[in-house]
C-alpha cells in the first residue's frame, strides 16, 4: 500500500519514473484483473447469479456504495430521456423533487464555477490539472444526478403498498394494512430518533406515516434498521394523503 501512494505522489508531483517501473505495474494491475475475472468465471460455474457472484468478490459496504454511483448516472440518463423508474402499472405516482429544484441548480451552478477556477489555476500543471478536472466533472454530474434520482424515482402506490424513494439511497415498500395513521404535517425540523426516518426533500417533509409495526429499512451500507414513524415529502402532499386513505378506506370495507 505505501508503494501505491509513493508512485501515486510521484506521478501528480511531475517526477519522471522508470519505465520498467510503469510497465511493472501496468503488468500487476492485468494479472490482478484476470485473477478476478478467473475467480468471476468459477464461482459462475458453481451455480452462482451475477449479483452473488459479485457479492461474493466485493465488500457488501464498496458494492452498496457503487451501485449507488450507478444509479445515480442513470438517473441522468433517464431525465434526459423523460422516463421514470418503477412506474409500470402503477396505480398512481407521486413526485418529489420540486422543492429541491432550486438548491440543486445553485450548487451545480457553483461547482461549474469552481471547476472552471481551478482549471485556470492549475493549468501549469497538466496532470495535477486532469485529475482535478475529472474529479470536478463527475461532481457536478454527481450533483445533477441526485437531483434526477428525485425526479425520475417518484413514490408508486400499486397493489396495496406504497413504494417509498429518497433519490437513489432509499426504496422500501410500505404495506398500507401495515400504516396505522397517516396524517399532513409539513415539518422544516427534525429530531432524529432511533424508530423514525426522516426523508426531507428541500429541508421539508409534508406527511407522516406511522405503522402498526416496526418495517427494516435498511442503511445506506446496508445495516438493518427497524422504524415504525416514516417522515416523506411529495410535491402534492393531498393527492398522496387521499390516494393512501381511499385505498384504505376500500379495503376496510371489504373486509
Amino acid at each position: 500500500m505505501t508503494t501505491q501512494f509513493v508512485l501515486i505522489a510521484c506521478l501528480i508531483s511531475g517526477v519522471p519514473m522508470p519505465g520498467a517501473v510503469l510497465l511493472g505495474g501496468k503488468l500487476l494491475l492485468l494479472v490482478l484483473i484476470g485473477a478476478e475475472a478467473h475467480h468471476w468465471l468459477r464461482l459462475r460455474r458453481h451455480g452462482l447469479s451475477r449479483r452473488e457472484a459479485l457479492k461474493q468478490l466485493v465488500p457488501g459496504a464498496v458494492l452498496r456504495f457503487g451501485m449507488h454511483e450507478l444509479r445515480i448516472m442513470a438517473s441522468l440518463l433517464r431525465w434526459v430521456a423523460r422516463r421514470r423508474h418503477g412506474v409500470d402499472g402503477a396505480d398512481a405516482v407521486f413526485p418529489h423533487g420540486r422543492d429541491q429544484a432550486a438548491m440543486m441548480y445553485g450548487l451545480t451552478f457553483a461547482c461549474v464555477i469552481e471547476t472552471v477556477v481551478l482549471s485556470f489555476l492549475l493549468a501549469q500543471w497538466p496532470l495535477v490539472h486532469a485529475v482535478f478536472l475529472v474529479v470536478d466533472v463527475y461532481t457536478v454530474l454527481f450533483v445533477l444526478g441526485l437531483h434526477a434520482a428525485s425526479v425520475t424515482r417518484p413514490h408508486v402506490l400499486t397493489d396495496g403498498t406504497l413504494r417509498v424513494r429518497q433519490a437513489a439511497s432509499t426504496d422500501f415498500l410500505v404495506p398500507l394494512d401495515q400504516i396505522a395513521a397517516i396524517r399532513r404535517e409539513t415539518l422544516f425540523t427534525h429530531v432524529k430518533k432511533d424508530n423514525e426516518l426522516n426523508m426531507p426533500i428541500g429541508s421539508q417533509t409534508s406527511l407522516t406515516l406511522t405503522l402498526t409495526e416496526p418495517l427494516n429499512v435498511p442503511t445506506f451500507l446496508g445495516a438493518p434498521r427497524p422504524v415504525q414513524v416514516i417522515r416523506l415529502h411529495a410535491d402534492d402532499p393531498k393527492a398522496l394523503y387521499e390516494a393512501v386513505t381511499q385505498v384504505r378506506a376500500a379495503a376496510s370495507g371489504i373486509s
